[in-house]
C-alpha cells in the first residue's frame, strides 16, 4: 500500500518515481511541490521548501511511518509555503489554470 499525504501545494509519497510512476518504498520519501503550478517559484524558495522538508523528516526520525505523520509534515510545509507567499518570496502564478488563492488574497500595491 502506498502511503501518501496530499495538500493543495504539497504531495508526499513513501516511494520513488520512475517514468512518472510512483513505486512504494518505506525507505524513501518523495516531495512534489505545487503540482498545479498555482505559484511562481524561484530556485531559492524551492531550496527553502526542500530544506524545511528535510528538517521535518529528520525531526520525525524514529516515529512510525504512517499517513498521519506524513500529513503532519505536509501540513507544516503548507504553512511554510504560505509564509513564503506572505513575505513576498513567491507569488501567485496568474497564468495558472488554477486560481483560487487558497493561501490568501494577493496583495495589490495601489499607486
Amino acid at each position: 500500500m502506498l502511503l501518501k499525504s496530499t495538500t493543495r501545494h504539497v504531495h508526499i509519497y513513501a516511494g520513488y518515481v520512475v517514468d512518472g510512476e510512483v513505486h512504494p518504498d518505506t525507505e524513501t520519501l518523495t516531495l512534489n511541490v505545487d503540482p498545479d503550478n498555482e505559484l511562481e517559484w524561484n530556485d531559492a524558495a524551492l531550496a527553502k521548501v526542500e530544506a524545511k522538508f528535510q528538517e521535518l523528516v529528520a525531526n520525525a526520525a524514529g516515529e512510525d511511518l504512517t499517513e498521519y505523520n506524513l500529513r503532519r509534515i505536509g501540513s507544516d510545509l503548507e504553512h511554510f509555503i504560505r509564509s513564503l507567499l506572505m513575505k513576498g518570496e513567491i507569488g501567485y502564478n496568474l497564468n495558472s489554470r488554477v486560481r483560487n488563492y487558497s493561501l490568501g488574497i494577493p496583495r495589490v500595491n495601489h499607486s
